[in-house]
């Protein structure tokens, strides 16, 4: 059974920075793209990055671009996405999510793209 577990929320003043990981099993990691993704309330679940099963190719959202980078290791079976310069607009249940296609050669921004979600990490960035 494929598990992705977020961790590395929590509570920032906006300029500050948080690191946040996702680690998988039950599958091979290392094969598969990756995304993240955030859900504010009252909105719908937005695309924030994504990264080929490579490592090699990544994608931003316009929102984030500049300020987040995201990264994996195979070897840990580990994804993370680093944050900078966080501001009030970026509060949100932030995902991990696998995408169901095996070597996809496409990286997706949909999350009709992802099979297998985590189980989400709060982000609030306030004063």
């Amino acid at each position: 059974q494929v598990q992705l577990i977020e961790s590395g929320g929590g509570l920032v003043q906006p300029g500050e920075s948080l690191r946040l990981s996702c680690a998988a099993s039950g599958r091979t990691f290392n094969n598969y793209n990756m995304g993240w993704f955030r859900q504010a309330p009252g909105k719908e679940r937005e695309f924030v990055a994504a990264i080929s099963w490579s490592g090699g190719r990544t994608y931003y959202a316009d929102s984030v671009k500049g300020r987040f980078t995201i990264s994996r290791d195979n070897a840990k079976n580990t994804m993370y996405l680093q944050m900078n310069s966080l501001n009030s607009e970026d509060t949100a249940v932030y995902y991990c999510a696998s995408d169901r296609t095996f070597r996809g050669v496409v990286v997706g921004t949909s999350p009709l793209r992802y099979d297998y979600w985590g189980q989400g990490t709060q982000v609030t960035v306030s004063s």
